[in-house]
């Protein structure tokens, strides 16, 4: 049982009443660098690749998380499980993934992975034609020979580590304001495959037609995600993260409808509210705390708690790719950032009231 009494986990696979979920990201490091020049903001290929998976299920385990959200390939287009069919990172220590899953059941806890869906600086790298550069914004058209690799790596990753799932974040459009409104051949090409029509010309190109082209597009690849995890291990669990909670690329669609689990990443419980009657009647709701979006999680976490909402929280990794525990002594209106975030994320956890503070003999009261 964990503390609080709130949930008594028989297997990693138990039904699980509330979704308690925190990522070190480790998407996030020294970014990468091509003669000079800055490339990215993501980790360099090997960053934080020494990780311990005994040392990380410990720091979800007192976190009192019961969702670990880890990765398969991070943004540098990189695997952090070993004899894949994708590299693994550069230096990768420990078998990672599967390790982080192995370790995580024994412990009671579901072990996600994750996949960014728009940028992947590898792949990008070995098919420049069919990507826009590899820049840290979303750079991937859903080409074919794209989502083969998608089907591919999804297969293979879940047969191999034994996850009980995985994220996929970033799943929109190439952005068109960082592309200058430019589309690739290749682009051109998948929107009269998609659309039946020749590619009427970036000028001319309507905001009807381009939005039921991203449509088209967004739905395809979720259909090429959905069969590859399902088909490998139906009880494989997929999580999408969307800051953009009305996109019209994908409000009301089939991925919505068919999802297991769907996120606001944005982190207003208005945006999960609205996001909630596009839905599958499976599908659980969550909402995010990090740095970015900056939502006060003492009135986030009560709203999601009441609601029935699920949460999660993300933070850029230390430099021993851990992430310091919070110091629960301290009362959380004394904190910032996502130093605050995880404090309050910890409470909730535990079971105990976002407004209380840990004594010396480890009670948590309140001041």
């Amino acid at each position: 049982m964990m503390a609080g009494g709130l949930l008594v986990v028989g297997s990693a696979r138990a039904e699980q009443q509330d979704i308690k979920a925190y990522s070190i990201d480790f998407n996030w490091g020294s970014g990468e660098f091509d003669a000079g020049r800055k490339i990215n903001s993501w980790a360099k290929p090997g960053d934080w690749a020494e990780a311990d998976p005994a040392q990380h299920v410990a720091w979800y385990k007192a976190l009192g998380a019961n969702v670990i959200q880890t990765f398969v390939v991070s943004c540098n287009g990189y695997a952090w499980y070993k004899n894949g069919v994708v590299p693994e990172q550069p230096g990768l220590k420990h078998d990672f993934l599967p390790e982080m899953v192995r370790l995580g059941h024994k412990e009671g806890l579901r072990v996600f992975g994750y996949f960014c869906a728009g940028a992947n600086s590898r792949w990008a790298q070995q098919n420049p034609e069919l990507s826009y550069g590899r820049g840290s914004t979303q750079h991937i058209p859903y080409t074919d020979e794209y989502l083969a690799y998608l089907d591919r790596v999804i297969r293979d990753s879940v047969q191999k580590t034994g996850m009980d799932g995985f994220m996929v974040d970033w799943f929109f459009q190439p952005n068109r304001g960082a592309t200058k409104g430019v589309w690739l051949d290749c682009e051109k090409r998948l929107y009269t495959q998609l659309m039946g029509e020749p590619f009427p010309g970036e000028k001319e190109l309507t905001s009807n037609q381009e939005i039921e082209y991203g449509r088209r597009a967004i739905a395809r690849a979720w259909q090429t995600i959905h069969k590859a995890a399902k088909e490998t291990n139906p009880k494989c669990l997929i999580w999408l993260t969307t800051h953009k909670a009305l996109n019209p690329h994908t409000v009301n669609s089939q991925m919505y409808k068919e999802v297991d689990w769907l996120m606001n990443e944005a982190g207003d419980i208005e945006g999960v509210k609205a996001m909630k009657p596009m839905a599958g009647e499976q599908t659980r709701m969550i909402t995010c705390l990090a740095a970015w979006n900056k939502r006060d999680p003492s009135v986030v976490v009560p709203a999601a708690l009441k609601e029935g909402i699920g949460l999660y929280g993300f933070g850029k990794p230390g430099p021993n790719s851990l992430l310091e525990l919070p110091d629960l002594t301290h009362p959380v209106q004394t904190l910032q950032g996502d130093v605050k975030n995880l404090a309050v994320l910890s409470r909730a956890y535990l079971g105990v009231p976002v407004d209380s503070v840990r004594n010396a003999k480890g009670e948590f009261v309140i001041p």
